[in-house]
């Protein structure tokens, strides 16, 4: 589960960037006095604006399989969307791509990872049975690296970087990873613009994913990829799986939950990709073959071969056929549903 004091700075206000162009509300369903569900829906007036499209979003779909109870919490929900002048709605989405989206369709027997989230199998008949359909799914990898990286990718490495003069840059500390956070994220904007469900972040919205961040982010596997002129084309954030810390947390994070986090930092098998982007100009260059050969070097070196990959849109062959050079298996799918009023 999510960390709780996030969940509650998410919905609020005053804590939260997004709302200086969104509108949100929330609801939970209660039966017998015990709480047996949950709905957000946003308006994300920034987003409108991209795709000069009505449509709202349902975000932090929980519930029981109970149909009287999800009945009554999408009707709230869509109701409100209604009011608000939405043609329909889309979800489940949040407040922006580092936000949960999707609603898992493939992979129930598996650990959701830190930038995932899990849920029933029964959550998305509930979906169709409201005439809910597929709108668009991300779909998950899990890579068993080698101990040795192959001299193909040493000479292909080698090679890109004299043909394009680039070079890869380690990050030393948080420190210099704050100090490139504003020019990382606007890569990120670059790169993944024209991506379905993508908005934009400022720089207000920046230095609150960097102030969320940070403290779990092992500088060590973050690696960079820049010109001979220090402009940054290419970057990936790997982090050690946070998965089962987030499970001993269960929300909270006591002294337990924080042994298991410094713990998992060092003694871990298993990585996530959290973010990786690369530049448009660079896409075809091979840069994140650059980037993963260099990450791949630290995760040899702790012993850390298993991947786990955040999910893909199914549409973006370039950053799947990228994956499937590696030893994989395609284990999760996610998927956000569109109705029309």
């Amino acid at each position: 589960p999510p960390m709780l004091q996030g969940e509650i700075n998410d919905i609020t206000p005053e804590k939260n960037p997004y709302f200086r162009f969104c509108e949100a509300k929330f609801w939970i369903a209660q039966l017998d006095g015990k709480t047996v569900g949950r709905i957000g829906a946003i308006i994300h007036h920034a987003y409108i604006e991209k795709t000069q499209e009505k449509m709202g979003r349902l975000t932090r779909c929980e519930f029981i399989d109970d149909a009287q109870v999800v009945d009554a919490l999408f009707e709230t929900a869509e109701n409100w969307c209604k009011e608000k002048g939405m043609l329909g709605v889309l979800g489940p989405l949040g407040f922006s791509n580092l936000d949960q989206q999707g609603l898992l369709v493939e992979g129930f027997e598996q650990l959701a990872s830190v930038a995932s989230a899990y849920h029933h199998e029964y959550y998305h008949r509930h979906f169709e049975r409201l005439g809910f359909i597929k709108e668009m799914d991300w779909v998950e990898f899990r890579l068993a690296l080698s101990r040795q990286i192959p001299e193909k990718a040493i000479r292909m490495e080698q090679a890109i970087m004299q043909r394009y003069q680039l070079k890869v840059v380690d990050i030393k500390n948080k420190k210099m990873l704050r100090h490139y956070g504003q020019q990382v994220f606007q890569l990120l904007n670059k790169s993944f613009y024209n991506l379905f469900s993508f908005v934009p972040l400022d720089e207000a919205m920046i230095e609150a994913v960097l102030d969320n961040y940070l403290p779990v982010i092992n500088t060590e596997f973050v690696k960079l990829v820049m010109t001979q002129d220090e402009r940054i084309v290419g970057f990936i954030v790997p982090v050690p799986s946070l998965s089962k810390t987030m499970q001993i947390a269960k929300g909270k994070l006591g002294l337990r939950a924080l042994i298991s986090l410094l713990w998992s930092r060092r003694h871990n098998d298993t990585i996530d990709t959290f973010l990786t982007g690369v530049d448009p100009e660079f896409q075809s260059k091979g840069v994140v073959g650059l980037l993963m050969t260099s990450a791949q070097r630290v995760m040899i070196k702790r012993n850390m071969l298993t991947v786990e990959t955040t999910g893909m849109l199914e549409n973006n062959q370039k950053a799947i056929e990228f994956w499937k050079n590696y030893d994989h298996i395609q284990h999760k799918r996610k998927r956000c549903y569109r109705k029309m009023f």
